[in-house]
């Protein structure tokens, strides 16, 4: 059974940082691309970070770009995402997803092919 299971999330006031990990069971996910989604109350999921399972290469909306960082380690199946200087904004619930395709990740498609349960990420002002 594969599973992807988030770790990492929690309460931090604006201004601090969190770091989420993802962890890959069931099978190797070193040939799929890996990313991360968040949803906010009331609100559409959203794309929030991707990484290219071959060349590494990262892919982050305006929203994030120079705050949040996503990385992975194919030799242990996980992916992480390095959450700087955080803003109230960024509150939801962060899942981690896997996917053949990149553009599947970036776009928030409903064919993404595994999702996490979710994490919970609350940033207070």
């Amino acid at each position: 059974q594969v599973q992807l299971v988030e770790s990492g999330g929690g309460l931090v006031q604006a201004g601090g940082s969190l770091r989420l990990s993802c962890t890959a069971s069931g099978r190797t996910f070193s040939t799929y691309a890996m990313g991360w989604l968040r949803q906010a109350p009331g609100k559409e999921r959203e794309f929030v970070a991707a990484i290219n399972w071959s060349t590494r290469d990262t892919y982050y909306p305006e929203s994030v770009k120079g705050r949040f960082t996503i990385s992975r380690d194919n030799a242990k199946n996980t992916v992480y995402l390095q959450m700087n200087n955080l803003k109230p904004e960024d509150t939801a619930v962060y899942y981690c997803v896997a996917d053949r395709q990149l553009r599947d990740i970036m776009t928030v498609s409903s064919a993404i092919n595994y999702w996490g349960q979710g994490t919970q990420v609350t940033v207070s002002s």
